[in-house]
């Protein structure tokens, strides 16, 4: 099985697209990337808690980068690059806890797992842990809460149609020969 998006030239992913989450606290203000046709990096910037998180996005072919969420804190930073459209985005994982006792929940990390690679956990793996695997699909989007931290995380998914390369050309062919014999 090859995924089709890669051979044929189509959008990646599928035009149904849901959204699920967020998971954190109701810190910070509201805010949606909406969705795209893949995720080409993510940048954060940590310590005790995520302080801030940016993605680039891919929207049919193009580059388009998203907002910074969150504060300005942070003693690290990190970008992580993923080999678009080969590899993608499929699990996001952290944990969730206040910084400081009696605060509010926010993400303490975040860890990400590709088709190929695993990246993190990037900063600090304290209290309730999230995961959100994406089987059979990818991550295309981000949403979630932020102010002085990353409050909260949602994500957007999309589908990955994959077919049998093999099976197709030979319908194809198939179709090609019955087609001439007819004419």
């Amino acid at each position: 099985m090859l995924c089709q998006r890669l051979f044929l030239g189509q959008e990646t992913g599928s035009s149904k697209r849901i959204k699920v989450g967020p998971w954190g606290g109701q810190g910070g203000a509201s805010w949606d990337e909406g969705r795209y046709s893949g995720v080409r990096s993510i940048t954060l910037t940590y310590g005790r808690c995520i302080d801030s998180i940016r993605a680039e996005y891919d929207k049919n072919g193009k580059s388009i980068l998203g907002d910074r969420h969150g504060g300005n804190g942070g003693t690290r930073s990190i970008q992580v690059k993923f080999e678009y459209p080969e590899e993608y985005l499929m699990t996001v994982s952290g944990h969730v806890a206040p910084v400081v006792q009696g605060g509010s929940p926010v993400i303490r990390s975040l860890a990400f797992k590709s088709n190929k690679r695993s990246f993190g956990p990037f900063g600090a793996e304290e209290g309730t842990p999230f995961t959100f695997p994406m089987e059979g699909g990818m991550i295309v989007g981000f949403s979630g809460r932020s102010g002085r931290f990353l409050d909260a995380i949602g994500l957007y998914l999309s589908r990955i149609h994959c077919v049998n390369l093999y099976g197709t050309m030979h319908q194809r062919l198939h179709m090609g020969r019955c087609i001439r014999s007819s004419t």
